[in-house]
């Protein structure tokens, strides 16, 4: 069995089950998300990937929430000022050669990634948009980084620079 199938059974059979069963406890469907991120993003780093349109994408809940700067339809909009990641992220992605998009829900990242049509991604976001996000895109392999939410969700939230390099470099870019 190809790990691009094992993907498949994972994320369209194992995935809704588990969400079916995690909807009667919040702290089971959160561990369950969190085990289907590792468990693609597992089966995603065995097979044998050489993507050439690869997107760095990432939740708009990164931008502290007193930022003046509206980044959500355009990132480069940002004044890098160094309150949150978003000027490292996008660093990151010019350095890499990367397109970066920055989604304001889960609704907007499928549709940036149906309209684009990336070989790969990288996503930023937190469990729930990411695993939904990560079913939704198969067979499009996604590489999942949970987002880091010290004040609650969709706000100032930030992200582990190291492992978004590390998810970039798998794909091959350099």
């Amino acid at each position: 069995m190809g790990n691009r199938w094992m993907r498949g059974i994972t994320l369209k059979i194992l995935y809704p089950l588990l969400m079916f069963f995690g909807a009667f406890s919040k702290n089971k469907k959160d561990s369950f998300q969190r085990f289907i991120i590792n468990l693609n993003n597992k089966l995603v780093t065995r097979e044998k990937l050489k993507p050439e349109k690869i997107i760095l994408l990432l939740p708009h809940c990164l931008q502290t929430k007193d930022c003046d700067a509206r980044l959500t339809y355009n990132i480069y909009n940002c004044k890098g000022c160094g309150k949150c990641e978003i000027k490292d992220l996008i660093q990151i992605a010019e350095e890499n050669h990367l397109t970066l998009f920055i989604a304001t829900g889960g609704s907007l990242a499928r549709r940036i990634i149906n309209d684009v049509k990336p070989d790969a991604v990288v996503a930023v976001a937190c469990e729930n948009d990411l695993s939904s996000g990560i079913a939704d895109s198969y067979p499009i392999p996604v590489l999942g980084i949970a987002n880091v939410r010290p004040f609650g969700p969709c706000m100032n939230t930030s992200v582990d620079l190291a492992k978004v390099k590390k998810a970039i470099e798998f794909f091959g870019v350099h």
